[in-house]
């Protein structure tokens, strides 16, 4: 049998020089020292990608613990320091993919995508593994505009951190609220406002962002209306609120409004839809397999005694009018977050919205 020489096994110097190289490769990457990098490496066999995944949960449980042990005014200042400037060692876990790093078509470059999620952040369980799960599909689908419902602070600091290639604008601090996240190098941020529902019993409101994106001017707008069938008298004053939001928006503005909306179709028709303002969900010819976004049948992450199918989380548009605007139509939908994480759990107890939208 035939002896192996000493010339082909891997040399001390050459173990201790990949060593070296993963520690520095590690370190570039995560922004940790050379000896935590060795920690976790060896820790993992000298494995990159568990090390790498070992670090992030660690450090994804310290974002968490932290933020619901601290104060409220230990939180504010913490939220202040983010927005101020994202600290060096953020790693944007939804930056463009190498894989989608090929230049778009012209077309594609011109759609504008969406995705609206109500992210359920008041359930704590797996919230670490639900909160990466989110940031994959940010990562994969790199939505230039981002509706988000039940976000808690902790979330939030969490995607400030995590997602550094978006602007979070938030619709609230204490308790639970919403937010809208824009793509920083496609989508130009204006200003923004909340609109108060007066007679909410569900610290409810209306998040309203102004925004131009590749010379057209939008009015992009999110809401959590009122929860449960016995509000369906407030959710529909709020519905209001909202469509006359829509209905007066400039003539050059195309408005978007989406989110969580808990709406049954009857209370759409007590309501009505003003002029030009459109669902996009039946605009694309009502498509079954995007219809139910609140689905107990196919989602377990609530143990409830029954089975629920609902349309709760819908998109609306009314594009601008002006005679020579630039104006948008809705292009394809589908529903997100239908694959079981690792834990066991879907990313949220709601379905995700992806819409994407082209020149009119």
């Amino acid at each position: 049998m035939a002896s192996t020489s000493a010339s082909e096994k891997p040399s001390v110097s050459n173990v201790e020089e990949n060593r070296s190289r993963l520690c520095s490769e590690f370190a570039g990457i995560t922004g940790a020292d050379s000896a935590v990098a060795q920690c976790y490496l060896v820790e993992n066999q000298w494995e990159m990608q568990k090390a790498m995944n070992s670090f992030f949960e660690a450090d994804l449980e310290k974002v968490f613990e932290e933020d619901m042990s601290d104060s409220e005014s230990s939180s504010k200042r913490k939220r202040q320091k983010m927005e101020e400037k994202p600290p060096a060692e953020c790693i944007d876990l939804t930056g463009d993919s190498p894989v989608s790093t090929r230049k778009p078509s012209e077309e594609d470059d011109h759609k504008l995508s969406l995705i609206s999620w109500n992210v359920d952040g008041l359930d704590t369980d797996n919230i670490i593994e639900r909160a990466r799960g989110l940031c994959s599909y940010l990562a994969l689908y790199t939505p230039d505009v981002v509706f988000l419902q039940e976000l808690i602070p902790s979330y939030v600091l969490y995607l400030k951190k995590r997602a550094v290639s978006y602007l979070l604008i938030e619709g609230g601090e204490e308790g639970y609220f919403t937010g809208i996240m824009l793509k920083k190098s496609r989508v130009k941020f204006v200003e923004s406002e909340i609109v108060t529902f007066p007679t909410t019993q569900m610290m409810r409101n209306l998040l309203v962002a102004q925004v131009t994106f590749k010379g057209q001017k939008l009015c992009l707008m999110t809401s959590h209306l009122e929860s449960c069938k016995a509000q369906a008298g407030e959710r529909m004053k709020q519905l209001r609120v909202a469509m006359q939001r829509m209905r007066e928006a400039p003539d050059d503005v195309t408005v978007l409004f989406g989110g969580d909306t808990n709406l049954r179709d009857t209370e759409v028709a007590k309501v009505g839809l003003p002029p030009q303002v459109s669902d996009v969900w039946e605009r694309l010819g009502k498509q079954e397999h995007c219809r139910y976004t609140w689905d107990t049948k196919a989602n377990n992450n609530k143990a409830l005694p029954y089975v629920s199918r609902c349309r709760f989380d819908r998109v609306y548009i009314r594009p601008a009018t002006k005679e020579g605007a630039p104006r948008l139509a809705p292009d394809h939908m589908a529903l997100l977050g239908l694959e079981k994480l690792d834990c066991g759990r879907f990313t949220s107890d709601h379905w995700g919205i992806y819409c994407s939208f082209i020149a009119a």
